[in-house]
């Protein structure tokens, strides 16, 4: 907890959590918002399309949003570690953040094997109707991102909570 402690207590965390500008934590949580939106929107596009929704729409064009994803999840990993810093020990004390980071990584690693293995392979993208396996990935991803930002958003009300301590 000291190491912890420490990165709060930085001049970037203090900037971040306590400057009177919207710049600073409203913006950063702002751009947290919007990178949740790529990632996990696209996400959830691509997965109801290869559910069945919009069966007219080709897949194959679906392919251009892997950027996107990767662009809002790069914007959220940088918001999030921002956002951490300025609340280190309570953030890092809540059971919550830890099933958010599994649900994270295990959400990555499905939409970049869902790009290698569908996406990447033109065969596949081809079969009508999908694979089975393709489905059950698309139905794992919508499983893990609502996951991860229920547990987001649980974190305010689960656990420690930032500035409780303080009222005490």
């Amino acid at each position: 907890m000291p190491l912890l402690a420490s990165l709060e207590r930085t001049g970037f965390a203090t900037w971040v959590r306590e400057a009177p500008t919207i710049w600073a934590y409203a913006t950063i949580l702002f751009l947290h918002t919007v990178g949740l939106g790529f990632v996990v929107g696209a996400n959830v596009a691509i997965d109801l399309r290869i559910l069945g929704v919009a069966r007219d729409m080709p897949l194959a064009p679906m392919r251009r949003l892997f950027p996107w994803m990767w662009a809002g999840f790069i914007v959220n990993a940088l918001s999030g570690v921002a956002l951490l810093i300025a609340d280190a020990t309570t953030k890092l004390g809540n059971p919550v953040f830890g099933v958010k980071m599994a649900f994270i990584t295990l959400g990555v690693v499905n939409m970049a094997w869902s790009k290698r293995k569908l996406f990447d392979n033109p065969e596949e993208l081809d079969r009508v109707p999908l694979s089975a396996h393709a489905k059950r990935v698309a139905i794992m991803s919508l499983i893990l991102w609502i996951g991860a930002t229920t547990a987001g958003r649980l974190m305010g009300y689960l656990g420690p909570v930032s500035g409780l301590e303080s009222l005490n």
